[in-house]
Order: structure tokens, then C-alpha cells, then sequence
């Protein structure tokens, strides 16, 4: 609970502090990396530091938690913490570098704003900060013990049991841990990290969906390389595809996200939409509807350039034959005909997905994983045909840019 001094300080003081989130955040991971610069080469993302997608990242999580703290003092974004957490918990994030963050966030703000941070001032913004924090503490300390890991144990040895080629830029490994113990349990739609060491000796950690089904001592991950569009390509999801073969040893974490179908009765109508990448989730929870029976109507929705970059097409499609009420629209934007084999429950076309005609039963549940304008724009959508947010469902694969938006 934001005390009410407090409030009214921070609610006076955002609308400045917000305008300079970006300066902000830039001083703070300069200032982090130049005293901790092994927290750039062991745990943060190198490609969104250069793109600066963790720091727009962190100003709109900033942003969004202090403007619901304002407009409801009493209550805080569960769905955005929670989220958080689960991405902190994958990274095996600890207490103690909440305090490392403290420091130098808060000597950022100091330096950004300069007189204007008044001692009052200040001890509201940290207020701000350790509400949020505290509560991400607590939140990971219930994810490691669900895990039976202590905080920050995460990391395990795997072995690749072998790999195989699903498009020109996706590939699927599956792992075994090294030790021989049994793979972790994990829910339809939850992700590992992998961490690797990149030649120049650093240790980078990304996250990738399970794609197989829970129960299963071999995990499988699909990895895309990432080919840089507005920066230099994905040195992890490169790593992989040209260095690792079967027989070698992978540093992965338990499994973590939110993004689960949670509790749905065994005839709710569903909508499952993804684009590119995004239908990793997805492939592992066609797996979990076939296996609990599924009797309630299920849209799968995906959107890619063309058939050929569609990765994990042929096992969605045998998995949505298998659901008594299941169809598929797909949507490409460069099709090839020649590739085009359109099943019986299956209808492809040509361009960005588009909602308009594709039918939407009364209480229809919505889960979505692709890029964030894709993910606008179908929850766009979803929403102007009467679907309540709270019934629609997204992940993010990298920083979460929505944060201060959705």
C-alpha cells in the first residue's frame, strides 16, 4: 500500500519524472555496468542494451507501476508483476541485486532531475520502488520453492540429445538433463532459460518456449536465429544453430511464465494466436488440449511470411486433427502455392492475420504470443468484437514493451 503522502507526491512528481525515464534509465544501466560490468557479459541481454529495448523496457514497467499505485493506492498490477517475476526467476535473479538496483536507480533519478528531488520527493520514489521490489522478492521466492530450488539456484546441466532442422531458421533440440535426474515439471506455455558462452567468453542467457508435452524426461525447444533487422543478429540464437551439436552440455534453468491455460473447463471456446516464433507456446498447448480432451471449439490462428518459414506447421496441424471442434486460419504474407495443402479443418491466406469473418463464440478465451504489433492488433480486434481484456491472454519473447500501454 503507497502511504498517502507519498501518493500525493509521486502523482504530482510523475508527469516529470516520466518525461525523463528514458535519460533515467540510460544513466542507470551506465552506471550499473560501469560497477557491475559482469551483469552485462552474465545476465543482461546484450542485443537489447544496444537496441535499447531493456531500457524502454524498464521506463514503461517504472511508468505503468507507479500510475496504478497512484490511481489505486491499495492495490498493485498483479498480471505485470507476476509476469516479471517469472522472467526474473528464469535468470535466477536474488534479493541482494535488488538493492544493486536501488543504488544506482536511484543516483540516476538524483542526477536526471538534479534540485528537484527533494529529500520528500525522494523517499516517495522509494517508496515507489521498494513496494514493487518487495513484491517481486516475494513472488520469486514462491517460484523457486514450487520449483524446489533455492533463490537464484536455477541452473542445471543438460545434454543435447540431438537436434533437427524445422525451417531455414528454425531449429529444435531436445535436452536431457546431464545428471540423468528427471526433467522438471512444467505447464503448456512455460519457457527455460539457456545460457551459453559466446566465444569471447561471455555467459548471455535468452529464453526459449517447451514445445513437447509435460511428463517427458527430453525437453524441446525451438530456436530461431535471430537475423538483426534494426541491429546486428542474435549472437545467442546464432551460437546455437552453428555450434551446438548432439552430445553437448547446455546451462538450463527450470522451467517459468505465465502464460499457462489456466483452468479452462473442457468446453470453452478458445482462440490461440501467434505469429512467427510466437507459435512455440502454442504447439505445447494443442498438446495439453488433446491430452485432457478437449470438447469445446478451438481457433488456432497463425500469421507468417510464407509456408516455408512456418515453423512447426505439420505437428499443429496433426494435433489440431486430433480436437473435435478445431480449426486453423493461417495467414502468409509472401505464400508459395505450390506449398499450399490446405487440410479439411485448415484455411490459408494471403496477408496480415485478420479477425474480421472468423467466428467468435460467447465467452471465448484468447491467448496470444508474436510480435507486439501483431499482438496489438489481433487484441485490437478481440476487444472491438466484445471480448474482455481480462479474457485475453499475451507473452512477449524479449523486453516487454507493452507494459506501459496495454
Amino acid at each position: 500500500m503507497l502511504s498517502e503522502t507519498s501518493a500525493a507526491t509521486v502523482r504530482a512528481t510523475l508527469p516529470a519524472v516520466a518525461a525523463s525515464l528514458d535519460e533515467i534509465t540510460q544513466r542507470f544501466y551506465d552506471r550499473l555496468f560501469t560497477a557491475h560490468p559482469e551483469l552485462l557479459r552474465e545476465l543482461f541481454n546484450r542485443g537489447n542494451q544496444a537496441s535499447g529495448d531493456q531500457r524502454r523496457a524498464l521506463a514503461g514497467s517504472i511508468a505503468a507501476f507507479a500510475s496504478h499505485l497512484v490511481d489505486r493506492p491499495d492495490d498493485r498490477p498483479d498480471a505485470m508483476l507476476a509476469r516479471i517475476a517469472h522472467k526474473h526467476a528464469s535468470l535466477g535473479v536474488t534479493a541482494e541485486q535488488y538493492r544493486t538496483v536501488h543504488t544506482h536507480l536511484s543516483a540516476a533519478i538524483a542526477e536526471t532531475l538534479g534540485d528537484a528531488v527533494t529529500p520528500q520527493v525522494a523517499a516517495a520514489w522509494d517508496e515507489v520502488y521498494w513496494l514493487m521490489a518487495d513484491t517481486l522478492v516475494s513472488l520469486e521466492a514462491r517460484l523457486y520453492a514450487r520449483q524446489g530450488v533455492e533463490a537464484g539456484d536455477v541452473w542445471r546441466d543438460w545434454v543435447v540429445v540431438d537436434r533437427a532442422e524445422q525451417t531455414a531458421d528454425v531449429t529444435v533440440f531436445r535436452l536431457r538433463p546431464a545428471d540423468g535426474s528427471p526433467a522438471p515439471g512444467f505447464l503448456p506455455g512455460q519457457y527455460v532459460s539457456v545460457q551459453t558462452e559466446l566465444p569471447d567468453g561471455a555467459r548471455q542467457i535468452r529464453q526459449y518456449s517447451l514445445i513437447c508435452a509435460p511428463g517427458s524426461d527430453v525437453l524441446s525447444i525451438a530456436v530461431k536465429r535471430v537475423r538483426g533487422e534494426r541491429g546486428p543478429d542474435g549472437e545467442v540464437s546464432a551460437h546455437l544453430h552453428t555450434r551446438v551439436r548432439a552430445g553437448d552440455r547446455l546451462r538450463v534453468s527450470a522451467p517459468y511464465g505465465d502464460l499457462v491455460l489456466d483452468a479452462t473447463d473442457a468446453d470453452t471456446p478458445l482462440l490461440l494466436a501467434s505469429a512467427g516464433i510466437g507459435v512455440t507456446p502454442m504447439a505445447a498447448m494443442l498438446q495439453q488440449l488433446v491430452a485432457e480432451g478437449h470438447r469445446g471449439p478451438v481457433t488456432v490462428v497463425h500469421g507468417d511470411r510464407s509456408p516455408a518459414a512456418h515453423a512447426l506447421r505439420a505437428d499443429c496441424d496433426l494435433l489440431i486433427g486430433k480436437l473435435p471442434e478445431a480449426v486453423a486460419h493461417y495467414w502468409y504474407e509472401d505464400p508459395d502455392l505450390r506449398e499450399r495443402a490446405d487440410g479439411a479443418a485448415t484455411a490459408v491466406h494471403t496477408g496480415l492475420v485478420d479477425l474480421t469473418g472468423i467466428p467468435l463464440l460467447p465467452g471465448v478465451r484468447a491467448w496470444l504470443c508474436g510480435p507486439l504489433p501483431f499482438m496489438r492488433a489481433v487484441r485490437g480486434q478481440l476487444l472491438a468484437r466484445g471480448v474482455p481484456a481480462s479474457d485475453v491472454h499475451y507473452e512477449v519473447f524479449g523486453p516487454d514493451l507493452w507494459l506501459g500501454a496495454s
